[in-house]
């Protein structure tokens, strides 16, 4: 595919986006973490693409596609029929993913003075965890197709999770056992619901989930990061920057 000079629009939350890893695009809000160092830009710096990187940590599936917090735009608004490439990085949000295990990873004490029980609990709840699993399934397709109506000649590629737990019987440190387990059925479910999703809208599934298996936070060569208290690096079960080539060579290889 040819993509020199031609438009390339990253949407997503802090997976795709890439909080920690320097540098900062410069000019972009301090809380959306967005990476120079992150696949969409390693992409578009191979292909020659023109970027429009809104990737921002912390969206959820439906603000990608609504709006919010507040007066935040809708990132899908920056796709435009001239684009020729859009990749979507959301979902973990929606169903509690990454903020279940890292709530989870506290030392009790400060999880207590936060008071992260209740929110962790909601989050493995398994009633609540179907609930926003099928909220996600429909936001999803929806998003797919409003970028699908809007830019009919693109390439539009949804970018899966990397592998970021290890096989059960490894030890996770300070993530608990039970909630480690529940991450792995959510990672798993998150693919899922991605494969359907573009199935039924005529996009595209990039499953890097499946390709970085062997690349967990617990491996000799881990493309995430295991909890700790920084950004440095890759904030906490996130990408590293070998995570982020990865990814972009993922991408390239799909294209």
């Amino acid at each position: 595919m040819n993509l020199e000079g031609r438009k390339y629009v990253a949407l997503g939350s802090s997976y795709g986006a890439g909080p920690g890893l320097r540098p900062r695009v410069q000019g972009s809000p301090i809380p959306a973490g967005r990476s120079s160092s992150n696949y969409a830009h390693l992409v578009a710096a191979r292909t020659g693409a023109v970027l429009d990187d809104v990737t921002y940590s912390g969206a959820t599936v439906r603000q990608l596609r609504h709006g919010g917090p507040k007066d935040r735009p809708p990132q899908a608004a920056a796709v435009t029929p001239d684009t020729a490439l859009v990749t979507i990085t959301a979902g973990g949000n929606d169903v509690g993913y990454l903020p279940g295990l890292t709530l989870s990873s506290l030392p009790p004490a400060l999880g207590a003075l936060l008071r992260t029980r209740s929110r962790v609990a909601s989050f493995v709840d398994p009633a609540q965890t179907d609930q926003r699993f099928a909220d996600l399934g429909v936001e999803l397709t929806g998003l797919l197709k409003d970028l699908r109506s809007t830019a009919p000649e693109a390439r539009i590629l949804l970018v899966g999770y990397l592998t970021l737990l290890p096989p059960r019987g490894v030890d996770t440190g300070a993530l608990p056992a039970a909630v480690a387990d529940w991450g792995r059925a959510v990672a798993e479910r998150l693919g899922e619901v991605m494969r359907t999703a573009t199935a039924a809208t005529g996009t595209e599934f990039v499953d890097v989930g499946a390709a970085s298996s062997a690349h967990h936070a617990w491996s000799a060569e881990p493309w995430t990061r295991r909890f700790h208290y920084t950004l440095r690096g890759g904030a906490a079960y996130h990408p590293d920057l070998a995570g982020m080539r990865a990814v972009a060579d993922l991408i390239e290889q799909q294209l």
